[in-house]
């Protein structure tokens, strides 16, 4: 199977430099590929303990004609922590997705290659460090920070004036190349979106096919009401390990008119967060061990378009031990258009 993998991998890079040839060598093409991404770097200390995260992650988006679409985007992440005076730690390398996209019509696109897995919300929408509010990760978040390789389906369509659903399932095959490891497993999820309320409510699940074939269910819900410059978000999670939830609420300052100068470029963040063990977690399980709840506040301030400094603090709560997470650092996101200046 991996061989396979291999190989469609191969097949997909052969599409994408075909694309783009054929791209540069058409003269109505009217959308150009574009380079994006986002870099930060993020000192953290938890517990005492102080490490230097940094990010570096490239986004490639290339176009080909109306119906297709080759996207990409890969993560080197370091987590460097002070040993005899200096910061050492290994880079984590990581391909999160690699992905041909067919709009086959407004209700529906076809994806083949390597996806982030649609359940729940921060994988897939806020994981990214340019987009992500805090750059604490949630706690839950192990349940569902994963990537597939195989075929998934989505969509969304109008039931009326006021309501919208959105949709998305998906068959991913094992692979076990450390760059593009995934499970064999299927899932979905479904949403629920009030454009007039601009409310989204959704359900996800996942069952893997494979090990001990085990289930996870996802529940989320964002609110951005018209009135306030606030996202609320929530999600919650379970699996045979354990269930959790984060609740986070940000709200940007512009409202306050006589200070717009300042505070229309501020944003305050919460979030807190609990998890509940069920069952004893693997050993290279990344969720808490032991029933934790934890508590954040953080401060966003954009100096310009993609780049702002950001910090937050906080104390998680455990039978391991109580202790505080401070962040502070800067975030940055770029966009760079490729090719031909989007000739006629």
């Amino acid at each position: 199977m991996e061989s396979l993998f291999k190989s469609a991998c191969g097949w997909l890079l052969f599409a994408l430099w075909a694309m783009v040839a054929s791209a540069q060598s058409s003269a109505k093409m009217e959308t150009v590929p574009i380079f994006s991404g986002g870099v930060a770097f993020v000192p953290t200390v938890v517990g005492g303990q102080t490490s230097v995260n940094t990010a570096f992650a490239p986004v490639l988006l290339v176009p080909f004609g109306e119906k297709w679409l080759v996207e990409s985007r890969a993560t080197f992440e370091g987590d460097f922590e002070r040993v005899n005076g200096s910061f050492v730690g290994p880079v984590e390398k990581q391909v999160d997705y690699l992905e041909l996209d067919y709009l086959a019509n407004k209700y529906l696109t076809i994806t083949a290659g390597r996806f982030l897995i649609p359940f729940g919300i921060y994988n897939e929408r806020l994981y990214p460090v340019w987009v992500r509010n805090l750059q604490s990760e949630p706690l839950i978040l192990p349940m569902e920070e994963s990537s597939s390789n195989g075929l998934m389906f989505r969509g969304g369509f109008a039931l009326n004036n006021d309501v919208v659903l959105n949709y998305a399932t998906y068959f991913s095959a094992l692979t076990t190349n450390q760059f593009l490891a995934a499970d064999r497993q299927y899932g979905a999820r479904v949403g629920v979106f009030l454009p007039k309320e601009r409310v989204e409510v959704g359900f996800s699940m996942q069952h893997k096919l494979q090990d001990a074939r085990e289930n996870l269910y996802g529940i989320h819900f964002t609110i951005q009401p018209r009135e306030l410059p606030l996202d609320l978000r929530t999600e919650f999670a379970e699996s045979p390990q354990g269930r959790g939830y984060w609740i986070e609420p940000a709200l940007k300052l512009s409202s306050i008119h006589k200070l717009h100068a300042i505070t229309g470029k501020t944003q305050l963040v919460g979030r807190f967060q609990q998890f509940f063990v069920k069952g004893t977690p693997p050993d290279d399980s990344e969720l808490p061990s032991v029933n934790a709840r934890q508590a954040e506040f953080g401060i966003n301030y954009y100096l310009m378009d993609g780049l702002r400094v950001t910090a937050s603090t906080g104390r998680q709560f455990s039978s391991d031990g109580d202790h505080n997470v401070w962040t502070v650092g800067m975030t940055y996101r770029f966009a760079i258009p490729l090719g031909w200046g989007g000739a006629r």
